[in-house]
Parts: C-alpha cells; sequence; structure tokens
C-alpha cells in the first residue's frame, strides 16, 4: 500500500537532528519510522509520520527543505525467504528498489517502507500473494495506516 513519507534534507551538523524532531513535537506529530542517510555535508531524514500535512507545514514555518514522496508500505512474515520472496517478485517484473527500511516488528510480521522506480507495478507484482506480502487498502489515512502499524497495512 502506498503511504507517505517526509524527506527532510539537513546540514550534517551537531543540533539539526535534535531540531527536526522538536518541532515535530510541538506540532503534535508521532514518528512511526525513520531513516537517516548521510554523507560528510547533509542528511536526509526519511520518515513515516502521523500527519504528514502537518510536519509539512511545520518544518516549512523553521525553513527547513521537506518534501512528500509516495512509498510502499507491505507487511511479511516472521519466515525465512519472506523478503527473498518478496524481493523476487520485484524483480521479476523489472522493477528497481531504490531504498528500504523497516517500519515495526511484532509477533505476526515485520514492516516495511520501500521506493521503486514504479510503485504501481510494484503493488501489482505483489498481489500474487497475502501470505508474504499484505499493502493495505488505499482508503485508509496516512495517521490511521501508521498508527495501526503493522496490522492495517492489510490484505487483499
Amino acid at each position: 500500500m502506498t503511504v507517505k513519507q517526509l524527506s527532510v534534507f539537513l546540514e550534517n551538523r551537531e543540533g539539526r537532528l535534535q531540531q527536526i524532531f522538536n518541532i515535530l513535537k510541538e506540532a503534535n506529530v508521532n514518528v512511526v519510522s525513520v531513516s537517516i542517510a548521510e554523507t560528510s555535508d547533509y542528511g536526509i531524514v526519511r520518515m513515516i509520520v502521523s500527519d504528514v500535512d502537518g510536519a509539512l507545514a511545520a518544518l516549512k514555518a523553521q525553513n527547513i527543505t521537506a518534501k512528500v514522496v509516495d512509498v510502499l508500505a507491505v507487511n511479511i512474515s516472521h519466515e525465512v525467504g519472506s523478503l527473498s520472496t518478496l524481493l523476487n517478485a520485484i524483480a521479476d517484473a523489472g522493477i528497481n528498489i531504490k531504498y528500504m527500511y523497516g517500519l515495526s516488528t511484532g509477533d505476526t510480521g515485520a514492516s516495511i517502507a520501500f521506493k521503486t522506480d514504479d510503485i504501481p507495478g510494484t503493488e501489482k507484482a505483489l498481489r500474487w500473494t497475502s501470505s508474504t506480502t499484505r499493502p493495505s487498502p488505499s482508503r485508509t489515512s496516512n495517521k490511521q495506516r501508521c498508527m495501526s502499524a503493522p496490522r492495517l497495512w492489510g490484505a487483499y
């Protein structure tokens, strides 16, 4: 299922990450998942948050560069080979994964978010199984999706 991801671009220096999370806290935005990629000069903080619009507005009000992109969130079972099966289905469809990170874990499975070259094509490629991947219904809000992870990622 497609969810909105907030990507924040910032200098790689002491206190910048703290500033971002303080702004989100003041805006009453819950961070459900975070991934940080860095170089010596800058970083990209990728987040799934409970209120994308609120987070974006709060960050922009503080002159912090951020954008919203679609990523795919799926739930995979805690079984040997589950991730491999999912990745094989995407590769077999000729789709490139740009990045991937974990969302949460639990007894029933693990959730991952990933960005591909073709989100709708990826969803189509993964529909062949509901035991390995369970994209959720598209009519739920980002807040509902995030606050209920991993179960609300749903099944077809």
